[in-house]
């Protein structure tokens, strides 16, 4: 059994916002996964289905950011579940908007999130699949920034993005982290044909009827420029 973990803050007045996306990439695969309907468990709403052989459970933590881990701790605690088997999704600011990594193990990099479910886990063995927002430049200007709703000019590529990570969740499951990033790939940035399909050549237009012949004498088309 696998755990994945969606970071956010609940309710609609965060529904939108950048700092959400981890709910988002869950959404996403939970509508496309045919999975459970969504409950309340473990301070959060937590949903589960199969992606491939393997069972999953879908976890949004409903304690706020900052308070992520006592959720996480709580389903895997239940579940007798290890770090490892966890997977936690979550913005990233230092990544470009609609890049993607998967990244196993290492510090929490300010995040708050993943701070505290560090503090909870007591341990960093747990993957992360890192979702670019951009950075809005400023460290002042951050709070603010993950807080604020995604842009319309976002859109596009953000869809794209939750598309990639619903086809790939099941290699993710299964721990083919290569093919998971693949199926991101195609998605977010589809190769171009190498050959290209020649465009049709179009059609000639028709060519127009030949006007009739003029067969009137002069004295008749002077007389009829008059008239």
């Amino acid at each position: 059994m696998k755990l994945f973990v969606g970071l956010g803050n609940p309710g609609a007045k965060y529904a939108g916002n950048r700092h959400n996306i981890g709910f988002m990439a869950l959404d996403r695969i939970a509508a496309d996964h045919g999975f459970s309907p969504w409950k309340s468990a473990f301070k959060g709403t937590l949903c589960e289905g199969r992606l491939g052989a393997e069972k999953v459970l879908l976890l949004k933590p409903a304690t706020f950011m900052n308070l992520s881990g006592e959720s996480v701790r709580a389903a895997m605690d239940f579940y007798k579940l290890a770090p490892a088997d966890i997977t936690v999704f979550h913005d990233e600011l230092d990544l470009a908007p609609g890049k993607c990594r998967v990244k196993a193990g290492g510090g929490h990099a300010g995040h708050n999130g993943l701070r505290s479910i560090h503090q909870h886990l007591g341990t960093d063995a747990y993957a992360r699949i890192r979702l670019g927002i951009g950075h809005p430049g400023h460290k002042d200007a951050v709070a603010a920034y993950v807080l604020h709703d995604f842009a319309k000019a976002d859109q596009d590529w953000l869809d794209d993005l939750l598309r990639g990570l619903s086809d790939g969740a099941p290699a993710l499951a299964d721990g083919d982290a290569a093919r998971f990033m693949n199926a991101v790939a195609l998605r977010t940035a589809p190769p171009r044909s190498s050959t290209g399909t020649p465009e049709k050549a179009s059609k000639p237009a028709a060519a127009a009827d030949p006007a009739p012949e003029d067969t009137r004498t002069a004295m008749q088309k002077l007389m009829d420029k008059f008239r």
